[in-house]
């Protein structure tokens, strides 16, 4: 029978089954026991799956019979705690009213408002959108002006009869329903707002506007005002040419166009804006200017040396603005070129200088405005003549300089010795004019190297030379050098001596 032992030892793993809370658990398990163990014996023919059953009860009721001394040992855990029922959400709640609903602007027949956010927005519910609220004085049929919620902070009431009052207030709707209104404490009365009129000129037209001749004028001046002012224009206290100048107005500002100006359209231009009783004006002056004329005169004041004084007056035309310098040019008779002598000059008179002399020269004059140099110049009538003058020139009389001298030795004779066989010279240096004559001697005999040809006599740019050709032992004595010509004479003296080869003396020991 081995459904006894085995449902036994499968018990022990099972053991820690009754750390649950199943203590009644093993109080019928012995009055159900002895059945189960009987059960196997009996040879009721029962189908498998009743008989699987009984086995799987009686190692589950003989489980806690065993279980019995490990309940002992193990420690009893505490029950685990019963779960809490969640807690309900708390209910939406409404926000505070909108704050500091104010009208923003006002037309005849609509009315703007704006307002704060609420103070206070609960963070289960937040904020869905606004209600406007409309009603008029006197009444308290109040009717809702925007069909759908509104989240902006601003709001137009449009399609309103002009002169009702009306009362305003602002709702905010969340989940939780409806906030207190918050209510414009005052009556709105539903009419334009007047605003004094107010040209806002431009700060470059805030003086002068200058252009030139056949350019384009453009200039946007806006203007502010309500009701919408009425724009008029002047120039210099007269209506404006409309085939000279157009106007286009708008809501915010007004036009002043010029397709091509010309030098009539410079003045003082007026714009007045008009609301009521009320107006507002602004000046523009616009100056159109051009290049200017020639100056009106010019002359040659005086010509003196190498330069000539120049005088003219101011152009007739300046071009409607003011004259900020000349250009003055010469030109050579024998060339006819034109070159610039000042550029920018601002006075009315000149004196040119470093003319060349002999030369005849014209001069013309340019004006100089903004714009440029004038297109006509003024030229000089008369012409101006550098004067060549007659000099007599008398040159000093050339005294030639003395240059004769009495010779004298710059570098005088030494003593010197030599050696029997050896070729040696003698040498100093000398000058004097006219070139003095050399003479060599020795003791005070005048050598001659045609007749000895053993000296040679050398004298080359006041250097002297005596070359002695392997002198014996009868050459050594005193050597003289002369110099001398019609000035006078000069010596130099030196001592020659000779010695014998030291091999000599030797021979003549042994």
């Amino acid at each position: 029978m081995p459904a006894k032992p085995a449902p036994i030892k499968k018990a022990s793993p099972k053991a820690p089954a009754p750390k649950k809370e199943e203590a009644p658990a093993p109080a019928p398990a012995p009055a159900e026991a002895a059945p189960a163990e009987v059960a196997p014996p009996v040879e009721v023919e029962a189908p498998p799956a009743e008989a699987a059953p009984a086995e799987a009860a009686a190692p589950a009721e003989a489980a806690p019979a065993e279980a019995a001394p490990t309940e002992e040992k193990a420690p009893v855990e505490p029950a685990p705690e019963q779960p809490k029922a969640p807690t309900p959400p708390p209910p939406n709640e409404p926000t505070s009213e909108p704050l500091e609903v104010t009208v923003d602007d006002k037309s005849d027949t609509s009315v703007t408002i704006t307002w704060r956010p609420p103070k206070t927005i609960p963070a289960n519910s937040g904020l869905d959108g606004y209600t406007v609220e409309i009603t008029k004085e006197g009444t308290e049929d109040w009717k809702v002006a925007n069909e759908d919620l509104t989240v902006s902070c601003r709001y137009v009431i449009k399609n309103q009869t002009t002169g009702d009052r009306l009362l305003i207030r602002v709702v905010a709707v969340n989940p939780g329903g409806r906030s207190p209104p918050a209510t414009i404490a005052d009556p709105v009365l539903v009419k334009e707002v007047g605003a004094r009129p107010k040209v806002r000129l431009p700060r470059f037209l805030r003086q002068r506007y200058v252009k030139k001749v056949g350019e384009k004028i453009n200039l946007v001046i806006p203007y502010s005002g309500k009701p919408k002012p009425v724009v008029s224009w002047l120039k210099d206290g007269q209506p404006l040419d409309s085939k000279r100048a157009n106007i286009r107005t708008s809501d915010r500002d007004s036009i002043l166009f010029i397709r091509q100006a010309e030098r009539g359209d410079s003045g003082s231009y007026e714009m007045c804006v008009k609301v009521d009783d009320f107006e507002d004006k602004a000046a523009i002056i616009i100056q159109i200017i051009e290049l200017p004329g020639p100056p009106a005169s010019i002359k040659i004041v005086d010509v003196w040396g190498f330069n000539v004084a120049l005088e003219w007056t101011v152009p007739k035309d300046n071009g409607n603005t003011e004259i900020t310098g000349y250009t003055v040019q010469k030109a050579d008779k024998k060339t006819g070129d034109w070159f610039n002598i000042l550029e920018h000059y601002t006075r009315l008179n000149a004196t040119i200088s470093d003319l060349i002399m002999g030369n005849t020269y014209t001069f013309r004059i340019f004006a100089e405005n903004k714009c440029g140099l004038s297109e006509e110049c003024a030229v000089t009538k008369g012409e101006a003549t550098i004067v060549k003058e007659v000099i007599d020139y008398k040159p000093t009389p050339f005294v030639e300089h003395d240059f004769t001298e009495a010779p004298k030795f710059t570098t005088v004779l030494n003593d010197r010795s030599t050696t029997v066989g050896y070729s040696t010279k003698l040498l100093c240096s000398v000058r004097g004019c006219p070139k003095p004559k050399i003479l060599w001697m020795k003791n005070k005999m005048i050598l001659n190297n045609m007749d000895n040809p053993k000296y040679r006599m050398i004298s080359t740019g006041g250097i002297c030379t005596l070359e002695i050709r392997k002198p014996g032992p009868y050459d050594g004595g005193e050597y003289v050098c002369r110099a001398e010509n019609t000035l006078g004479k000069v010596d130099t003296g030196c001592k020659l001596e000779v010695k014998k080869p030291l091999h000599a003396d030797t021979d003549k020991d042994e």
